[in-house]
């Protein structure tokens, strides 16, 4: 049975256009925590079923005219996030969660090491900060402080945000961005310790803004 996912932005697998392409769909893959785009395949109607129904993310391969299901033999997968079509119903966007570098070369993308965009990396860092979790103290700061509990990360939050504010004040431009940068990083820390994460945090920022007088 085809599974339901709340961002598929089409009707049916017969709503898109199949005739423009020959039967085949271009789909842009993107990484759903930083938007970094990771590969460009293609889709028939049967891998789009298959996507739909497993949520592992299965292509049409052209050389071999057979489906595939990236990672199927390297075990580096992309799970499905969300999947829209375009205005013209004949292009894929999915949004996937990449397990492992995507491209064959071992790349993270399949068009070399892109840069991520820079709100993007905080997604990339918060993924480091929850890899950290359970790890022992003696591993790294963060396992350190995660191991120390919620108090202790709660404290560098309020003692971070001190040093912001104090920072603006004496108009310190330089003393801002570092201590900026501390702060941003310790209320990830603090979030992974309560099991939170920055998705939640942004969408609150995002119902607020849609629902502003």
């Amino acid at each position: 049975m085809m599974k339901e996912f709340s961002d598929q932005a089409f009707d049916s697998l017969d709503s898109l256009d199949w005739q423009k392409g020959n039967g085949l769909i271009p789909a842009v893959v993107q990484n759903a925590s930083n938007g970094q785009v990771l590969m460009l395949g293609y889709m028939s109607p049967e891998s789009l079923k298959h996507t739909l129904d497993t949520g592992q993310v299965t292509f049409f391969s052209r050389s071999r005219n057979q489906l595939w299901t990236k990672g199927e033999t390297s075990g580096n997968t992309l799970v499905l996030v969300s999947i829209k079509a375009d205005c013209d119903q004949d292009t894929l966007l999915i949004e996937a969660t990449p397990h492992g570098p995507t491209c064959h070369t071992g790349s993270t993308t399949c068009f070399g090491e892109l840069t991520t965009p820079a709100v993007g990396f905080l997604a990339e860092l918060e993924q480091i900060i929850q890899s950290r979790k359970g790890s022992a103290p003696e591993t790294s700061y963060t396992a350190k402080l995660l191991a120390e509990g919620v108090k202790r990360c709660a404290q560098k939050v309020g003692e971070e945000g001190v040093e912001v504010a104090l920072a603006a004040v004496a108009n310190d431009q330089d003393e801002l961005k570092e201590e900026s940068a501390d702060l941003l990083y310790h209320l990830l820390v603090l979030l992974a310790a309560n099991d939170s994460s920055l998705d939640e945090v942004l969408e609150v920022l995002r119902a607020r803004h849609v629902n502003r007088p």
